[in-house]
């Protein structure tokens, strides 16, 4: 680890992976290795937890190949000095920001979306002219393998490498001297990267995670929102960062919206056979999830197969926020379902809670919208609709809080792996003697006036 580090600090310093062409050139190459490897990426995930083509395609892949296009359309302007106002006191000068790669870059990657959460700040790193020192989650073997197979064979290392391994890896990476790491995972683990990165004084992305609430009032439309809802609960058995975790509901509505959320689970027909379901990622996170249904509680679903890590999508109800499944983050296909009868109040309850990831509103009045917008910090989300607002590059995707720190995506990736160093550009034609020797009350008047300006 130690020596590939070191060849990726001696060969950012050859100023190479600043060239704006050299960088377009590896995305490119980027696009097209992943493009030539699709069947291996699809059979590696199959046999982790047996995420079908098209799911890995619509959540994984196809969200690369756009970071990349995005990348590759607006890497010459985002790369470019930015000019700024000059001040009087500083005339005759111009004044401009200058944006620079940090240098060498570890990415940990996370294994809910193995592909996209590893290559995606990968992706950014290289657009803004870094090298980057990849660790795939080892939790899915196959894909973290196939990940170290294809990126081997067409990188340098010194450029672009992949590390594999467990907590005794990542630990060892941790002690090596990096310009910027990017983690994705657990709040747990994004503390201890955190403690890690401050030793060497190392900038940090965490994309972490949490309770990401959603709001179904009654101005919603219900069809749509149970369909919409559904979707972005269950869509990867849950094991996503960015699902809605829980649903308030108001009271009035609460028969109409489960019974609508069971019929939507039913016509998508999410079982074990078909490829629009996937396994849960372990055994040790089977075994957590399923504490998490109570026979009592079980509206729709919940029933379980360990033999195969199967866990039906499941809605619980007559849920409060003191019970065990709203005690942790969920990420699993398991939708606790929370009345309320009074907007404010339902506010002040996810407020007690950490900051989440995401929020989601569905209503159509525009009241209601702005009070829960205006009242809840979260790191993104959207209204009358869930996850969708990652497909979009030109929202910058990151969290607050205990949910995260820093963003990327798009320009906002970009930045997240750049300094911006600030010039101030000076003419010779003209001096003020005003700062220098001899001082004078005369002088200090004039300043005066200037700092008036």
């Amino acid at each position: 680890m130690q020596s590939i580090v070191e060849a990726q600090h001696t060969f950012f310093l050859t100023h190479v992976t600043k060239d704006v062409a050299f960088r377009i050139a590896q995305l490119q190459k980027l696009k097209q290795v992943l493009q030539e490897n699709e069947g291996l990426l699809y059979e590696a995930i199959q046999k982790d937890f047996k995420k079908s083509e098209f799911d890995t395609y619509t959540t994984e892949l196809a969200l690369l190949y756009l970071e990349i296009k995005d990348a590759i359309q607006y890497l010459k302007y985002w790369s470019q000095p930015k000019r700024v106002v000059t001040n009087w006191i500083n005339f005759p000068a111009k004044s401009y920001i200058v944006p620079e790669p940090l240098g060498v870059c570890l990415v940990i990657g996370a294994w809910n979306y193995p592909y996209q959460l590893s290559l995606a700040p990968a992706i950014a790193a290289i657009a803004a002219g870094n090298t980057v020192v990849l660790k795939p989650s080892e939790i899915p073997s196959e894909t973290s393998k196939v990940m170290k197979q294809i990126i081997s064979e067409n990188f340098e290392e010194r450029f672009f490498a992949v590390i594999e391994g467990g907590i005794p890896e990542t630990t060892e990476l941790l002690k090596q001297r990096f310009d910027k790491i990017f983690f994705t995972g657990s709040t747990q683990v994004g503390k201890i990267v955190y403690k890690a990165a401050a030793e060497n004084l190392t900038p940090v992305t965490l994309e972490l995670g949490g309770k990401s609430p959603a709001f179904v009032t009654p101005s919603c439309n219900l069809k749509r929102t149970a369909q919409r809802l559904v979707w972005g609960k269950f869509i990867n058995a849950g094991q996503t960062c960015i699902a809605p975790d829980y649903v308030l509901v108001h009271e009035s509505i609460e028969k109409k919206f489960l019974s609508a959320c069971k019929a939507e689970i039913e016509k998508a027909d999410y079982a074990f056979e078909n490829d629009n379901y996937v396994q849960i990622i372990n055994e040790k996170n089977f075994k957590r999830l399923t504490e998490f249904i109570t026979p009592k509680h079980i509206y729709f679903g919940g029933n379980t197969e360990a033999s195969q890590r199967f866990i039906e999508p499941t809605i619980l109800h007559d849920i409060g926020f003191d019970d065990k499944v709203m005690q942790e983050e969920i990420f699993g296909p398991i939708l606790p379902v929370i009345t309320y009868n009074a907007l404010p109040k339902a506010i002040q309850q996810v407020q007690k809670l950490p900051k989440p990831l995401s929020c989601y509103i569905f209503s159509n009045s525009k009241k209601e919208q702005k009070q829960i917008l205006k009242e809840l910090s979260f790191g993104g989300g959207a209204i009358n609709d869930t996850v969708m607002h990652i497909s979009n590059p030109n929202l910058p995707f990151g969290g607050v809080g205990h949910s995260g720190i820093g963003n990327y995506h798009g320009e906002a990736g970009f930045k997240a792996f750049s300094h911006y160093k600030s010039v101030l550009h000076k003419a010779n034609w003209l001096e003020l003697s005003l700062k220098y020797a001899p001082l004078s009350k005369r002088k200090l008047w004039w300043i005066k006036q200037f700092f008036k300006l």
